[in-house]
Order: structure tokens, then sequence, then C-alpha cells
């Protein structure tokens, strides 16, 4: 399976060798893909960078093992369409885009999301990602 990681998701792989980095470790060894876009890596390495600067070069050695995406041209319809604050929506657009599930620990803005499929990428909280995938 392809999964795209929120930028809240790389945050808490890079910043402690907790539950998300073994998950993602779980998830690769399983055969699956991470994806990513220059939008998400922006904004965990800025988040990164403001609270635990030591950690951006595990940062960078996650997204070594990733397919990364450059910034996706805005689609504005789609966009629009999509329930969620303006500044999410490009996460779920990119997801979208790269035809991939998508994982985010965001359940202010995407919780009320999870285990739903919106445009074909259902959206994961890292544990129900590992129950679907793992268990």
């Amino acid at each position: 399976m392809r999964v795209f990681l929120d930028a809240n998701v790389l945050f808490s792989a890079a910043k402690s060798d907790g539950a998300v980095r073994q998950l993602l470790m779980l998830l690769e060894k399983s055969g699956h893909e991470f994806c990513v876009d220059s939008y998400v890596i922006e904004e965990a390495r800025r988040n990164l960078v403001a609270k635990a600067p030591d950690r951006v070069v595990a940062l960078e050695r996650l997204l070594s093992r990733m397919k990364t995406a450059g910034a996706q041209r805005s689609n504005a319809v789609l966009e629009a369409s999509l329930p969620l604050p303006a500044k999410d929506r490009p996460v779920l657009a990119a997801a979208i885009h790269q035809s991939c599930a998508l994982v985010t620990g965001d359940r202010t803005h995407f919780g009320r999301l999870y285990g739903r499929t919106i445009h074909g990428v259902t959206i994961h909280s890292p544990r129900s990602l590992a129950e679907a995938l793992l268990m």
C-alpha cells in the first residue's frame, strides 16, 4: 500500500524513537511505500527547527527512504470540495493526487474523517493504520 504521511507524522517519527517511528519501520519492512511532498516536508522541518533542531538530521534520514513529490499544482476546485480548513486541504489533495492512503495525527482537523474515504483516499490515524495493515 502507498501511504502519504502528514507533517505531524514526519515530525513525531523524527523527534523520537517512539511509537510512530516504530510503526513506520514495521510498515516499511512489510513492503508499504511512503509518500510525502514538499508542503508536508517543509512544515515538519519548520516545526523541528523550532522545537527540536537536533532532530532535523533524523528527518532527513527518514525522507531518504520515501518517495517525495514536488509541490503539486493547486487544484482549487478539488481543494474547495474538501471538508477541511484551508491549511490542511493541500495535504489531502496531495494524497489524492498520489493515490495514497493518508495517515495523520491531527485529530483536531482530520479526526472526524478517520476511517472515511474521500476521493478514493482513506484517512487514518497512526493507530488505525497500524490496526488495518499490521494486525
